[in-house]
């Protein structure tokens, strides 16, 4: 078996909803960021075999495709052939495994995985909503129902139940929700995301064109006193708006070659894809999964949690990497160390490649050899992926 190895990574800053960012087409914004990855590599574009691009809300905007249409909407040439992902909030970190896999096989030599999601202009559950609305139906069909009787999945739900599960606190989770802002403040102050960022052209109410380069959602003013007054998401809940990952719009790209990809593109790595996991769970604890899933990874490749010396967990909720840090035993202080969706947001389809960028810059920036990313997705899943910086 061949080697992934990832030689560009990047993304965009997140923009808040109705945000920054609300003016670009989510194919426009994901093309952006294939150029990116073609810019900042310095290959022929010609070269790169497929797109495999994430993305939950397949419909209207991002419908049709969304993959093929954010290469049309690149200089990419139309030769470079596109397909679409979708694993719930993991969809473009099973980009990357999907790459992954194809150039370790051999079949392809040069792939990117990427993901996108324009929360503000395709909104969250509309994919769902819409047909159900226009008569098309559920998702849930009878045996569904018939093996989970009474049973509405919800994420919401299954936060509240991972937070009671494993005795969370709501000043825990607060406190939690406070320190992903804190570090994302430092690490935008330290300028540690301008590696990673995309500088994106936008237009001000007042006509002023600006780059759009730093994270829109976290919030400088943020303290324990602000979080803790926002209200409760549900009665005798524990989670609140403060505590959960905040909407997003943004895109994220990777570039993934084998030894030959490597040899025709004349191209340095940043990181060998190390191991992949994907598991399925319980569908109504639902976020859960990043737990059994991590067992399961540090298991097939031989390593303990502290081999790792970075962790990418995505904070859905905060009662998520809360509890996962509880289970493993892992070091709070290698766990999003430059913030995560709390305070920068969770672009649904975007962020696997978001937080997989993010993380191979953070390991070339502290020297570490060893990261682990992990995020909970829709309907019980969740995908792991062990990198190391080269």
């Amino acid at each position: 078996m061949g080697e992934a190895y990832i030689v560009a990574a990047a993304r965009t800053a997140g923009g808040r909803k109705g945000g920054r960012l609300a003016g670009w087409h989510p194919a426009d914004l994901a093309g952006a960021v294939l150029d990116a990855l073609v810019d900042r590599s310095g290959i022929d574009p010609a070269l790169i075999e497929d797109v495999i691009l994430g993305c939950v809300g397949q419909v209207g905007e991002q419908g049709i495709n969304i993959a093929r249409n954010a290469v049309l909407a690149s200089r990419l040439p139309e030769s470079v052939p596109a397909t679409s992902v979708d694993r719930q909030c993991g969809s473009s970190q099973q980009a990357l495994h999907f790459a992954a896999a194809t150039v370790m096989s051999g079949a392809m030599d040069v792939v990117i995985a990427a993901g996108v999601e324009s929360m503000t202009r395709v909104p969250m559950g509309l994919s769902s909503a819409l047909p159900y609305k226009n008569g098309f139906g559920t998702y849930m069909s009878p045996r569904i129902q018939d093996r989970y009787p009474d049973i509405n999945f919800s994420q919401f739900a299954g936060a509240e139940m991972i937070a009671r599960k494993y005795d969370l606190s709501r000043e825990a989770l607060d406190a939690f929700a406070l320190s992903s802002h804190q570090r994302a403040i430092a690490a935008t102050k330290a300028g540690k995301f301008a590696a990673e960022i995309v500088p994106l052209e936008i237009a001000l109410a007042d006509g002023v064109i600006e780059q759009h380069t730093t994270d829109e959602g976290i919030r400088y003013d943020a303290t324990l006193e602000s979080i803790g007054g926002v209200k409760l998401l549900q009665e005798n809940g524990r989670l609140t708006a403060a505590t959960s990952s905040q909407i997003c719009d943004g895109a994220a790209g990777l570039l993934v070659v084998n030894e030959r990809g490597l040899k025709a593109l004349g191209v340095e790595p940043l990181a060998r894809v190390h191991h992949m996991t994907v598991i399925g769970h319980d569908p109504v604890i639902m976020l859960e999964a990043p737990i059994p899933a991590t067992e399961k990874a540090l298991k097939r490749a031989g390593m303990k949690i502290d081999d790792i010396d970075l962790y990418e967990v995505n904070e859905a909720f905060a009662s998520v990497p809360t509890a996962w840090l509880q289970v493993l035993g892992a070091d709070p202080a290698r766990l999003n160390v430059n913030g995560g969706a709390i305070a920068l947001g969770h672009p649904l389809g975007g962020s696997g490649a978001k937080l997989m960028t993010t993380l191979v810059h953070a390991l070339r920036a502290s020297g570490g050899r060893y990261g682990l990313q992990t995020m909970c997705e829709g309907g019980g899943l969740a995908n792991v992926t062990i990198v190391e910086r080269l």
